[in-house]
């Protein structure tokens, strides 16, 4: 093998590792069987919520992940191997691949990684199954509100009882 092409694979390790460690989550995924139009949907999806998706050979993602400090990946890196970057948020690559994966039954969830931490399949489905940030947001809103609401609401009736006896 040629200096250049031994340089070339590095480059693309310390590309890969640096993408291993500077995201909130990764998913790695078995495309086989998937057609040229599915493929290109996926990545769409994936990038209008901020997720890069590349295709990448298992030895450089091998030798990536133990540069980055994650042990034990070796077995997902088998196979036609794609992997979902994302480092703003944790949820929307597992739950867009996962929705996908119900309509494209060749697309298959193999690992992943959240926020440092490798993650079996089953870990990852659960995460897909997290309401978004936005979701999670609105749904924190709702509780703070709640109680403010409730005094509101017995402000008024004091007011309104007020109102009668006057």
């Amino acid at each position: 093998m040629s200096e250049a092409a031994i340089a070339k694979k590095e480059t693309l390790v310390e590309e890969a590792t640096a993408k291993f460690q500077a995201a909130a989550s990764v998913v790695i995924v078995d495309y086989r069987g998937l057609t040229v139009e599915e493929v290109t949907n996926l990545r769409k999806q994936l990038r209008d919520a901020n997720v890069e998706m590349k295709v990448i050979k298992n030895s450089i993602l091998s030798r990536a992940a133990k540069k980055a400090g994650l042990e034990g990946m070796d077995e997902v890196f088998t196979g036609p191997t794609a992997v979902a970057f994302s480092n703003d948020d944790v949820v929307a690559p597992a739950k867009i691949i996962d929705e996908f994966a119900s309509t494209a039954k060749a697309l298959e969830i193999k690992g992943g990684v959240i926020e440092g931490k490798v993650s079996s399949v089953e870990e990852m489905t659960s995460l897909a199954k997290l309401p978004s940030r936005d979701g999670l947001l609105s749904m924190l809103l709702s509780v703070l509100q709640a109680p403010v609401r409730q005094v509101a609401y017995a402000v008024k009736a004091v007011a309104e009882k007020e109102e009668e006896v006057a």
